[in-house]
């Protein structure tokens, strides 16, 4: 019989004591275990089915269910770990609570997860080799703004975002990596809507007085998208070929999700106001102003001086910023939703009503009513899927005619009062036109936007995959603007001054048709290799019609085109484009760390010539994921994510108007015998073709302390060739110039950063933030001929686009108080184009944002700053010299006044040598320009959500109360005296407005 020693009896009791130690811990353990339940929801409080819950430190955890619901056994002093793909992962101190509700919030730094739409297809955000900006619905959300486009201002490196007005419906100005093209309307990206191409053109045929160029966006409710994705370098863009040279704009709207059926509804209202007013002069300085004016001139005040020659109250003083300015805008948005499904079907319908009043006097307002219903099925086998959604939006547009912000900067403050004795406006003697009088002119705008896409796809065989897009849009726009006999003074209608009004029809429809063969398989034990193979065809027909109509006598009437004594067709058109395409994509993968992508395309424009209609257009992008390399791992254990990526490809564009190779002919009334005939208007020219951009990019991405920190550097390189402008013709031939393709390149090139870090993570406060700055630069490379162009005096060789030929002021002679130019041919006279010297450089130098956000347990603040640093044209450079009747900007005063002053200001001045030298300062002069640089505290948003914990018993998911606002805070780092009430929009336009909301968000 075996024997053993005391150092083997130790052994094996000490085995055996390690082996059931456990088993004891489990059967008496020292804190006792109890049920934990509970539910996870996303942002939105809609249930997330697949999350792991696990105890932390053990393998014990559970899966949630199709309702977001999870039960598991747990200690008190246990934490559980909540982590789901593309999610924040989260842990939670079990306690004493029985019941643990979770709400998980998107991580936009988990690269393994997170897939970015690029259009035909999706990339996980490690493995992409282009350069694709994104914000999601968190962010969209936490902004009252009634337009996507406001959404995204300062938020996307490379993405330039101006907001013209604060307007309702008004126009925004987007360029993505600068300028490409010489032409302003050739610019502006491709907008992309569930896959569907949206039109750009402006919605208003008569209303360019208050909305100029109104962006067809404000029809889309931003409460509705998912997401918005950016396409900006080649291998991004190729795949939409010619659409693709300015970069395109992808809006993915929302999407029903799998889980028992929930109702969110969200409510907020708010008010907005002007954020700062100009300095401008009081009654006494501007009197001071006007007197001083007539006695340089060596005039005496006439009849047509009324604020100095007695008609007017010398004491009278009135705040015109206040009184046509000073109103409350106030915004009401309400969205309802209800989603819901099973994992093979789901569901989501969301409605929408946004109003949105003005600061104008009067009861003028932006409303919108809106429909989102979406629809997405798959089959059991996982083979056939299909997609179904539909945005119907209705938007009236009551405004009135005209902008009253240059009103408001330019009337007199000794200006008579509005109403006279009886109530009445007041005209006093005809001596002035009563700002009110416009109040009375309207500009009605009515739309209905309608956007379906289906999508279709099937499994032929494993990693072969058929797919069909199918797309409609319908646009229907009628709006009218009116000038009322009751708007004109009663000296104008006596003698015969009638009323009028425009009327405007347009529609655009569009439908697409594009089929798609996508194969997936592996090549090799380390490669991977997706295929795309597709096609596009494309139809765009838009016609409208703009009725002038005159003659009314009695307002009643007005509104009503056939009551006109007088009407005529002043506009019509009719475009029919048509497009078609062929598309492929090969990706491959290495061993999850080195990626190719190869794009191509051939399309074919309507738009060109027989023998020029068809483009070659295509590009490469490479990626090499350095941190994946074993060398580089193990010895710095720092860097959890590092990317080398690069690009370069061809785009172009086909951005001219339909029939531009045709030639066409317009009607007149002016051969003989006073009949009606034709004349020509444009000449042939089939041989002019694409435009082509060739872009070329460099990219740096890494993370650092398991992406606690991220950063991005990016170097581009865009140049627009072969322009497509017009070439001038001599004067003999009849026409000015004919459309050609011309040698011109120019080039866009900077550079974008990007930084997202982590400042604090614990269980109950988070700290986040996010910059990104963009340096651009644009330049004319080159441009044979231009001395015989239009543009001879408009553009330099090597200089940016965004620059003003201009006179060089050399300041204000002091003997006599003029401003003073230098005569650059010294032939003693200044004299265009002659004496141009100076080109100062205009536009934005560079720009970014920063945003932060701040999660203490149920409370969440975000806020965003946006920065630029820019020149733009001064307030001198829009308005009529100082001494003229109209009030000016305080600085003013600072003029001079006797022989021997020193200043920047000329002395006052209504006519004769004195207006002359300040016109020439105005409309030519290099320092009529200003530093338009502002930082602007754009939105910041708090809220409080409630656990489900405190809404037991209440039938409710989920609630969140929330303030938010938006343009809070202004600083103008430039000449803040010099440039309007903002820095930002027109110097004689309404400046986005401040806006403050509350709202509520309630989930059954």
């Amino acid at each position: 019989m075996k024997t053993y020693s005391y150092k083997g009896k130790c052994i094996l009791f000490i085995g055996i004591f390690f082996i059931f130690f456990p088993v004891f811990l489990n059967a008496f353990p020292l804190y006792p275990q109890h049920g934990v339940s509970g539910t996870i929801t996303d942002s939105d409080g809609l249930p997330l089915p697949g999350v792991n819950v696990v105890v932390k430190g053990t393998q014990s955890g559970t899966i949630s269910g199709i309702k977001g619901t999870y039960v598991l056994e747990a200690e008190v002093t246990d934490t559980l770990v909540f982590s789901y793909i593309g999610f924040k992962r989260e842990e939670v101190v079990v306690g004493d609570r029985a019941v643990i509700d979770v709400v998980l919030q998107e991580d936009v730094t988990a690269l393994e997860g997170v897939e970015v739409n690029a259009g035909y297809y999706t990339v996980k955000e490690k493995e992409k080799t282009g350069s694709i900006s994104r914000i999601t619905a968190e962010t969209i959300e936490k902004q009252p703004v009634s337009n996507p486009l406001a959404a995204m201002q300062g938020r996307m490196a490379g993405v330039s975002i101006r907001q013209s007005t604060g307007v309702p419906g008004g126009s925004f100005s987007v360029e993505i990596r600068g300028r490409n093209s010489l032409r302003n309307d050739g610019n502006a990206p491709l907008y992309i809507i569930d896959g569907v191409p949206y039109t750009v053109g402006s919605l208003s045929l008569t209303g360019g007085l208050i909305v100029p160029g109104a962006n067809p966006l404000v029809g889309i409710n931003p409460g509705d998208i998912r997401s918005i994705e950016i396409l900006k370098d080649a291998d991004a863009t190729a795949i939409y070929g010619s659409r693709g040279a300015n970069g395109v704009v992808l809006i993915t709207t929302k999407k029903g999700k799998p889980g028992k059926v929930s109702v969110k509804l969200d409510i907020y209202s708010g008010v907005g106001s002007i954020p700062r007013k100009m300095d401008m002069l009081s009654t006494e300085q501007y009197l001071e102003m006007r007197h001083e004016a007539l006695a340089n001139d060596g005039a005496t005040p006439s009849e047509f001086d009324p604020d100095i020659n007695g008609a007017w109250d010398q004491d009278r003083y009135t705040d015109w910023q206040e009184v046509l300015l000073g109103g409350t805008a106030f915004t009401t948005n309400a969205q309802f939703s209800v989603s819901g499904g099973t994992p093979q079907t789901q569901f989501l319908f969301r409605g929408g009503y946004y109003r949105e009043t003005t600061v104008f006097p009067g009861d003028f307002a932006l409303g919108r009513g809106s429909g989102l219903f979406n629809l997405t099925h798959t089959s059991k086998d996982q083979k056939f899927d299909v997609a179904l959604s539909a945005n119907y939006t209705v938007t009236q547009n009551n405004l009135l005619r005209e902008d009253l912000t240059d009103e408001a900067l330019s009337l007199p403050p000794n200006a008579p009062p509005i109403y006279d004795e009886a109530g009445e406006l007041n005209w006093a003697n005809s001596t002035w036109s009563n700002p009110f009088a416009l109040l009375r002119r309207k500009y009605e705008n009515n739309t209905k936007n309608l956007v379906t896409h289906l999508d279709l796809g099937y499994e032929i065989a494993r990693g072969l995959r058929l797919k069909a897009g199918l797309g409609y849009t319908a646009t229907h726009t009628r709006d009218m603007s009116t000038v009322p006999v009751a708007s004109w003074n009663p000296l104008f209608i006596q003698y015969g001054t009638t009323g009028s009004a425009a009327f405007g029809n347009q529609e655009f429809t569009s439908w697409i048709a594009e089929p798609q063969l996508t194969y997936e398989c592996s090549l090799g034990q380390n490669g991977r290799l997706k295929l795309l193979a597709g096609a596009t065809f494309q139809q765009t027909r838009s016609e409208g019609t703009v009725l002038a109509a005159s003659g009314y006598t009695s307002d009643a009437l007005l509104e009503d085109p056939r009551a006109a004594p007088d009407i005529a067709i002043q506009n019509t058109f009719f475009n029919d484009y048509r497009y078609m395409a062929v598309f492929g994509r090969i990706h491959y993968s290495f061993k999850d760390k080195y990626f190719l992508n190869l794009t191509g395309r051939r399309d074919g424009s309507s738009r060109f010539g027989p023998g020029r209609r068809f483009g070659n257009f295509g590009a490469i992008g490479a990626a090499w994921l350095f941190s994946e390399e074993s060398y580089l791992r193990d010895r710095w254990g720092f860097l959890s994510f590092g990317k080398l990526r690069a690009s370069y490809g061809v785009t172009g564009s086909d951005a001219i108007g339909d029939y531009g190779f045709l030639d066409s002919y317009v009607s007149t009334t002016y051969p003989y015998g006073g009949g009606s005939g034709l004349r020509p208007a444009r000449l042939f020219n089939p041989d002019f073709s694409w435009e082509t951009n060739k872009k070329l990019e460099i990219a740096l991405e890494a993370g650092f302390f398991n992406n606690r920190i991220r950063m991005e550097a990016a170097y581009y390189r865009n140049r627009s060739s072969n322009q497509l402008v017009g070439f001038p013709l001599a004067h003999t031939t009849g026409f000015t110039s004919v459309q050609a393709n011309l040698p011109a390149t120019v080039e866009n090139t900077g550079w974008e950063f990007l930084l997202q870090s982590t400042n604090i993570n614990t269980p109950h406060f988070n700290w986040k933030t996010s910059a990104n700055l963009t340096l651009p630069r644009n330049r004319l490379v080159a441009y044979p001929g231009i001395e015989n162009s239009p543009y001879a005096n408009t553009y330099i060789i090597g200089e940016p686009l965004f620059i003003r030929r201009s006179f060089h002021v050399t300041g204000v002679d002091p003997d006599t108080g003029l401003y003073t130019f230098e005569d650059v041919n010294g032939d003693g006279n200044i004299s265009f184009p002659e004496d141009l010297k100076t080109a100062p450089r205009t536009g934005r130098t560079y720009f970014g944002g920063i945003n932060n956000s701040l999660t203490l347990k149920n409370w969440q603040l975000d806020v965003f700053t946006e920065f630029v640093h820019q020149r733009r044209e001064s307030f001198f450079g829009n308005v009529s010299a100082p001494g003229t009747l109209r009030n000016q900007p305080a600085i003013v005063m600072e003029r001079w006044q006797r022989p021997g002053d020193q200043t920047d200001i000329q002395r006052f001045t209504r006519g004769g040598e004195g207006l002359t030298a300040y016109t020439n300062f105005r409309t030519r002069g290099d320092a009529s320009l200003a530093d338009a640089s502002f930082i602007r505290l754009k939105n910041v948003s708090l809220s409080y959500r409630f656990s489900g914990q405190r809404l037991k018993g209440t039938g409710l998911t989920g609630l969140r109360l929330y303030l938010q606002g938006q343009n809070l805070a202004t600083l103008v780092t430039g000449d803040k005296a010099l440039i309007g009430m903002d820095p930002e929009s027109g110097l004689s336009r309404l400046p986005p407005l401040r806006v403050i909301t509350a709202g509520i968000q309630l989930i059954f």
